[in-house]
Order: C-alpha cells, then structure tokens, then sequence
C-alpha cells in the first residue's frame, strides 16, 4: 500500500470512525477496502455490517470490562452504560454510527445526574442507555434512539428527541401544562438544536412553550415491565391560537391555529418542522458537521459549506446525503486538513486503546481518567453540551491524558513488545514502528529526534525483549501523551 493511501485511509478512519486497530487495518486489506472510496463506502453503508458488537462483551480478545455483578448492566447501572459505549467505539464494525451518535449526544446534550434525581440511579440508567430488546418493558434510551437515527432524517430525529423520556426530564417537558407554560424545551429547540441564536424572539420562546403544552410523560406497565413513555395530554395542552416571528408554513403563515385539545398535538409537529426547515437551520448543522468532519481550527470552506446546506434542504433534511457529501469531498481528501480537529477526550481514549492495544485492558479503567480529561459520557455539562476545540486542552485535561498514555503504555507494555519485535534493530527502526502503529500528526526533525534519542538512551541498543518491553512501552507513552496525539 503506498505511503499517502495509506494516510488518506488512516485520516478517514479517525475521522468517521475512532482510528483503527492493527488488525483492522489488516481486515481492510483482506476485503480489498484499502482504497478511499471502498472505504468510505463501507463506513457509510454501516446497516449492510452487523450489530452485534454488544455480544463480545466478555469474550476473549476484546478489551475487558469491570461490572460489579459479574456482568454489565448498562440499563440499571450508568458506569455499565458507559462502558458499553467504549467498548462498542472500540469494536464496532459500524464505526461511523457510533461517532454521529457521539454528535448527537453532544448536540442534543443530556445528563445522567439530572434525571437519576428525578427518577434514581437505576432508573435514570435506563432512561439513558436501555436497549428494547434487552429491556422488559422495551424501554429505548436515549443512546439509542440517537444511534438509531445517528444518518437519518434530522426532522424525524427532532421529534423522537422531543419525544423521549430522558429529554423529557432533562428540560422539564413532564410538567409543561396549560396555565404554566414551560419554556426549556421550546427555547432549546430553537436556539440549540436548529436556528440558532439571533434567528428567535423572546415571544417566541413563550409561544413555543405554548405549543408543546401536554407533551408530558407517562407511566406504562407493571413490574420489571413498567416504564416511561410519551404521553400528549390533551386536557393540558393550550388550544389558543400561537403567533411566531417567522414562518411557520410554506405560505408563510406564522400563527399556529386554535386547535381543538384533542388535535392539539399538531402545534408540536408544525413548530418542528417550521425549525426544521428555517433557512439558518441547514447552514448551522452544516458548519456543525463540517467541524466535526473536516476543520475546526482553520476558516470554513464557505462554499463547501453552502452546498452542503443546501443538500440538507434538497433532500428533505436526511443527514447522510450531507455526511456522504463531506466526506467525498476533496476538502475532505485534502492533506492540509489532516489533523485538523482537536480530538475530544473520548475519541482520544478510544483510538488509544485501538492503536496500542487492550489485551488485558478493563475499559472500567478509563472511566475516571475521562472525567479527569473533561468529558464524561452521557453527562455534558449543560445544555450546550461539552467546550470543543482547543477547550478541552486545560493544563488538568492535558495531564489526564498524558496520565492516561501512561497507564496504557505500561498495562500493554509486553504486547508491544512482541508487536515490535523483528521492527526494532535500531532505534530509528522502533521510532518509525511506534510512530506507523500509533499514526500522529507529522513529528518535526527536533521531535523526532528527540523519539530516538530517548530509545537510545541509557546504552547501547540491541533491541533485545528486556529493552523492547521498558523502551516500547515507554516510547508509546511519549507518542501517545505528546501534542501531535491530541489532533485527529
């Protein structure tokens, strides 16, 4: 494989999926998938690809877990549901969905700790992270329906979101009732998760907290079998007449009519797609995507951009014609925009353990060093989810992942012996093993020199099992904890 498709597959890798493994860098080769668009054609096609990651938890040859009853139970219990996350990025064959659900769960940020006091730990767990097919009553949390609506249609996505339990909660859609509006979800809805700021009024807050009046919760079931579920509440829905600032229909109409209660769920449905199809919605999710894809440090691609919202509008809001569009494009392909994007804690932590290994690894292990680095899966700060960019990288995250890198090293210290041995008969040859293995930002001559120094440090090399086991573990700790790791 030559040297440039080689990074031009690498960087498509992180980018729509986590980095890749040594061995599936070598599946990929042995399905005739090294090419950029075989590539990408399979990460996009993700649905053709089976989803049965969730039963390797345990087995052998996967990165281990630690559950307190002997196996995880990620929808009773919040560290389990976090752990099964990592381990689904770090073993996915559907890579690309599980980073678009790690999108979404940033744009639609919702946190654990809010709900579990509403509804307890448990609860609160599986409001998150419940799969129906695992769940006695068939609960769906809100990981889920985020994967599975992760290139879907973003209009439906906005009515499941505004729909689930966990959202419900999260902003206080259960006590939205006639008489005392709610304003949290209509106010998000807008300047969060479609329109942005600048593009609403404040009456228009109050009139879409109007509108989702009666959007409130149910329980459902007895038992084990007992759950929330979405409830519209016509005898709490306001049935007056509610008046926006922009359009609501395609005549341009901006008043949402009296409905009688029982109709009443409607207001709901035009508000969501009035948002859905605002002009600043397209572009402001394509921006989004063109970040989180592309570039984030320097100036957008303005056209590219244009285009891609455009897309958005040209096929009735659907997500993967825009994320298909990304990453066919030559700004995509485009060497310059490699290593362009400050990696999140979580895409650190998992390519990490892809590229260095996890034999012997609990993913458990790398719950707190996430906190310590910033980000906590399924508990954004806020609403506006997580800081990103160059955010993340606070002296205290800097040191957590350095820590991190560390603990890694160290803990595969003997399979990175045995990966280099018969690579290492100098130490410019481990240098460029470690550096193959790990794929960083291109190491200047000062830093790579500075590689092979300390290799060569404290005698001379023979590159024997004793120097691979202290110098391999030690050299990846340095690769892994240096600034050229930290971008994807």
């Amino acid at each position: 494989m030559a040297p440039g498709r080689d990074e031009e597959l690498q960087h498509l890798l992180r980018r729509a999926g986590f980095g890749a493994s040594q061995a599936e860098i070598a599946q990929y080769a042995r399905l005739g998938l090294l090419s950029f668009s075989a590539a990408a054609a399979r990460l996009l096609d993700y649905e053709s690809q089976p989803d049965d990651v969730d039963e390797k938890i345990g087995a052998i040859g996967y990165a281990g877990v630690t559950a307190a009853q002997g196996r995880l139970l990620p929808a009773a219990n919040i560290n389990d549901a976090r752990q099964r996350w990592l381990f689904r990025m770090v073993h996915s064959q559907r890579p690309l969905q599980e980073k678009m659900a790690l999108f979404w769960h940033n744009h639609f940020a919702t946190a654990y700790s809010k709900i579990s006091g509403d509804v307890g730990a448990a609860e609160g767990a599986r409001l998150m992270a419940a799969k129906p097919s695992e769940d006695a009553g068939g609960a769906k949390g809100q990981l889920e329906l985020l994967r599975e609506h992760a290139l879907g249609n973003f209009r439906d996505l906005l009515i499941a979101i505004a729909q689930d339990p966990a959202m419900l909660y999260w902003l206080d859609g259960r006590t939205n009732v006639r008489g005392r509006p709610q304003e949290n979800f209509a106010r998000e809805l807008m300047e969060l998760f479609t329109m942005g700021v600048d593009t609403f009024t404040e009456s228009d807050v109050y009139a879409g907290a109007r509108v989702f009046t009666g959007w409130n919760l149910a329980r459902t079931g007895t038992g084990a079998a007992a759950r929330f579920v979405f409830s519209f509440n016509a005898a709490q829905h306001e049935t007056a007449a509610k008046t926006f600032s922009f359009a609501i229909y395609p005549d341009g109409g901006r008043v949402i009519p009296s409905r009688a209660p029982a109709s009443g769920l409607q207001d709901g449905i035009d508000l969501i797609n009035a948002v859905a199809g605002h002009p600043a919605t397209g572009p402001r999710l394509a921006r989004k995507l063109y970040n989180f894809f592309v570039n984030e440090v320097d100036p957008p691609d303005t056209a590219l951009i244009q285009e891609i919202a455009g897309i958005y509008y040209a096929r009735n809001y659907e997500i993967e014609p825009m994320v298909r569009r990304l990453l066919l494009s030559s700004q995509f392909r485009d060497p310059s925009n490699y290593f362009k994007r400050y990696s999140w804690p979580v895409e650190f932590v998992v390519r990490a353990i892809k590229e260095v290994g996890w034999t012997g690894f609990s993913l458990g292990d790398a719950l707190t060093p996430l906190v310590n680095m910033g980000q906590q899966l399924l508990e954004p700060p806020d609403v506006s989810g997580w800081e990103l960019g160059r955010g993340w990288f606070t002296t205290g995250g800097m040191l957590a992942r350095m820590n991190f890198a560390s603990q890694l090293a160290g803990n595969q210290k003997f399979n990175l012996r045995d990966a280099f041995r018969g690579h290492a008969a100098t130490a410019d040859a481990l240098v460029d093993a470690a550096l193959e293995r790990l794929s960083p930002a291109e190491y200047e001559g000062a830093g790579h020199n500075a590689l092979v120094e300390y290799v060569n440090a404290g005698g001379a090399w023979t590159g024997s099992d004793t120097q691979l086991t202290t110098k391999g573990a030690g050299l990846v700790h340095l690769i892994v904890g240096s600034g050229e790791y930290q971008l994807v």
